[in-house]
């Protein structure tokens, strides 16, 4: 089997996913969680990115169409995009440790975490998400692609600022310390 872009791609995402599976078992149990509505609405734009995103079905129209001329330095960027995307939000799930949750929430004994990448950027999981979402987005090359990347970006903002909320109740003063000294999704060096 012969390496391409398209495997990268693909093989980054395989491994997002089993290693979030295996260390979701690890995490603290929870104290605050987010209305299961407000949830619902945070995966419906992780699923309809996703449906765009890896979905080439011949209905899409124009979507389908390619933005980005299929050539392999453009793959290849986007497949080294995509790993790195990858690897930069298992560093940040690593970073979080117990304290990590799919939904928005408290954990019990919750710590503020402001070490490795959260130093820097207060949800560097999103941006790893998001570099990866771009990369794989270069990969494509399609219209549909871009669509997804902006359906990311919105539903990980959302979120983003649902957990900002549930922090800045949860550790006032010190919240807002780290917010001055920390980006939100890109860094801040303070």
């Amino acid at each position: 089997m012969k390496l391409t872009p398209e495997i990268v791609v693909y093989a980054s995402w395989i491994l997002f996913c089993l290693y979030w599976f295996i260390s979701a078992f690890a995490a603290k149990r929870t104290a605050k969680r987010e209305a299961s509505g407000e949830r619902l609405v945070h995966v419906l734009f992780m699923a309809a990115g996703y449906i765009l995103l890896f979905n080439p079905d011949p209905h899409w129209g124009v979507l389908n169409e390619r933005f980005l001329p299929e050539i392999a330095p453009i793959a290849w960027f986007g497949g080294a995009v995509t790993l790195a995307g990858v690897l930069f939000a298992v560093w940040a799930r690593r970073s979080i440790g117990k304290f990590w949750s799919a939904a928005v929430t408290i954990k019990e004994g919750h710590q503020l975490v402001r070490s490795g990448p959260y130093a820097h950027i207060r949800h560097p999981i999103y941006t790893g998400l998001l570099t990866a979402v771009a990369g794989t987005t270069l990969e494509l090359g399609r219209y549909r692609a871009l669509v997804a990347l902006v359906i990311f970006v919105i539903g990980f903002s959302r979120k983003a600022k649902k957990e900002e909320a549930f922090l800045a109740h949860e550790f006032g003063e010190s919240f807002d310390e780290h917010k001055r000294h920390a980006g939100f999704f890109l860094p801040r060096f303070s």
